[in-house]
């Protein structure tokens, strides 16, 4: 495990969202061109790191808050799953069952979104508002181990800000996690 405390340098805040079209666990296609939610939340995960483990409920709890104020969670894996097995398409539809999953969780097998997103760790949280333009990146919050000793809410402020139609609070934090596990 390589520990990741940095961010993306790929896009800019401002920059418009990278497109993609993959393959979720519902054996559905997702084409972030179709997606009208008025904020987009694109999560780079896994099934295997701790980090992302420690993340799973705060994220879909997430979720379920915002989802009736139009906003979309869509979670990525772009792990190397013949190296890393835990994070094969089939255990990813598993863990979706498992965590109860109601958004996509999408496979990148070729690794060329969390390329375009300039993604480095699991979790690492994109935050675009209605018109596809970056507003936030980074963590979750500032405390991966102890749900109740978190004292910025980073990702949680940056989603409420812009369904008010404000500036999000802070742009950017530094995503921790687990690299992504990268082809050779």
């Amino acid at each position: 495990m390589v520990l990741i405390n940095d961010n993306s340098s790929a896009l800019s805040i401002g920059d418009a969202m990278p497109s993609f079209t993959l393959p979720s666990v519902d054996d559905s296609m997702v084409d972030s061109a179709t997606l009208s939610a008025d904020v987009l939340v694109v999560i780079f995960t896994c099934n295997h790191c701790p980090y992302a483990q420690a993340y799973e409920d705060r994220i879909v709890e997430l979720a379920k808050k915002f989802q009736a104020k139009g906003v979309q969670f869509i979670l990525v894996n772009s792990n190397d799953a013949t190296n890393y097995p835990d994070d094969s398409f089939e255990n990813m539809k598993l863990r979706a069952k498992e965590k109860g999953y109601f958004f996509p969780y999408c496979v990148d097998e070729t690794q060329e979104v969390a390329k375009a997103y300039g993604a480095l760790c699991t979790p690492h949280c994109f935050v675009f508002d209605h018109d596809r333009k970056l507003r936030y990146k980074g963590r979750v919050d500032d405390n991966w181990k102890e749900p109740s000793g978190v004292k910025e809410h980073n990702l949680h402020d940056a989603i409420a800000s812009l369904i008010e139609g404000k500036t999000p609070p802070t742009s950017e934090a530094n995503a921790i996690g687990c690299s992504i596990k990268w082809k050779s």
